[in-house]
């Protein structure tokens, strides 16, 4: 395999990547073979998958749309993965040309594209960086300059800690962005659930990605509660991804076969 220009003849696409599935998921351009082929297979057990992850994007633009209401113009977009169209920077800049956007991600792929796409764009960047070790993280994006950490940051992380074993301490880990960030600033995320789907379904799909550069590891309601201590929950609290603000001529009957979790919160 000829690996394109921008993405290095010393990336590795023979294993499939989280974050290029999700690009196929979504309709993207910016995945290749095995990636394709291992999505295929999720798709089979699951044959929602890919209205799943539009439904997550649509939680995003919501979510960036709202805290750009509530007057914030920094994102650190943590497990931001391929910048298909809706990404963070389209969203917060279409409605606040002041927006600084800091995408961040540990797959090199994602990081070569999104660097490609960002040219040209002053309030935006990329980093390659892992959630895992926020010192290293954060002193990348201190050396950066492009946030003040003096302001209030939005720290997203969406769809990105259900690729984070119990382990490695989740709650913790968002201890020190929360910390790091500025009083005002605020924490948004979106994780899979196994609450609402049969647990045959859910089994077969962590089993799946255990082929992947990452295993999943679905939580209920209550534990995604849990990452947002030393926040105060915004309403409508932590809710399906489609019942979170949706817009007013969306649906939200069938929100059930969306199993994702939502939420906002701002630092106390």
């Amino acid at each position: 395999m000829t690996n394109p220009q921008w993405v290095g003849d010393d990336i590795d696409l023979t294993r499939p990547s989280v974050s290029r599935m999700y690009d196929y998921y979504l309709g993207g351009f910016h995945n290749f073979g095995p990636d394709r082929e291992m999505a295929e297979k999720a798709i089979a057990g699951w044959p929602e998958l890919p209205q799943i992850m539009r439904a997550n994007r649509a939680f995003l633009r919501r979510g960036v749309t709202y805290l750009i209401d509530q007057g914030v113009r920094q994102f650190l977009d943590i497990g931001s993965g391929i910048p298909t169209v809706g990404n963070v920077h389209e969203v917060a800049q279409e409605l606040a040309s002041d927006a600084r956007i800091v995408y961040v991600d540990t797959d090199p792929v994602a990081v070569a594209h999104s660097k490609q796409l960002l040219e040209g764009n002053t309030g935006a960047a990329a980093l390659a960086g892992d959630f895992t070790r926020p010192a290293d993280l954060l002193q990348e994006v201190q050396e950066l300059g492009l946030l003040d950490p003096q302001q209030p940051t939005a720290v997203l992380l969406n769809a990105l800690l259900h690729f984070v074993p119990d382990e490695a301490g989740p709650t913790e880990l968002i201890a020190h962005y929360r910390d790091w960030s500025a009083p005002g600033s605020y924490l948004m995320i979106s994780h899979a659930t196994h609450e609402l789907h049969p647990t045959e379904q859910t089994e077969g799909f962590k089993q799946l990605y255990r082929n992947a550069t990452s295993q999943m590891r679905f939580r209920g309601r209550d534990e995604v509660a849990t990452f947002f201590e030393g926040y105060d929950l915004v309403e409508p609290g932590i809710e399906l991804l489609t019942r979170w603000r949706p817009d007013e001529d969306a649906s939200t009957q069938d929100a059930e076969r969306f199993p994702g979790w939502a939420g906002v919160g701002r630092k106390l």
